[in-house]
């Protein structure tokens, strides 16, 4: 069976490459930097309807994301959550956090219109997590 994204998260966001597991990509606003992991099996909207294995290789891709992303955005607080109330495909959200941003302490969802990044801000993400993947 071929994997294919939602609809929705295709236009929503910006591929920035794979895990073993899941599709790596970065949500097109600009406002935070706010990362999704997809895990590449079909027709899966829970954690826990993936086979052991893979629950346990998307913990590990989405602990080492987190941390990473920490790290490499000097995050206050990482936002890490599989919600899916509007695309059941199952995702992992993980957006870094910050005191300052325009959304704390609220969640980021649907609290302000999107911002897209350019080009050049999009290459310099790839950029700067070339190691993380």
């Amino acid at each position: 069976m071929t994997f294919h994204l939602h609809p929705r998260l295709q236009a929503d966001t910006i591929e920035i490459g794979c895990f073993t597991l899941s599709k790596f990509l970065l949500m097109n606003d600009s406002q935070y930097p706010w990362f999704i992991l997809v895990p590449m099996r079909e027709e899966l909207t829970e954690i826990y309807q993936l086979s052991e294995q893979d629950q346990a290789l998307l913990q590990r891709e989405s602990s080492h994301l987190a941390k990473a992303l920490a790290e490499i955005y000097d995050a206050d607080k990482m936002n890490v959550a599989s919600i899916g109330n509007i695309v059941s495909q199952l995702h992992v959200h993980h957006v870094v956090r910050y005191k300052k941003d325009i959304a704390w302490p609220a969640p980021v969802w649907g609290k302000f219109e999107a911002v897209p990044y350019t080009d050049v801000q999009i290459a310099e993400i790839r950029e700067r997590l070339k190691g993380v993947f």
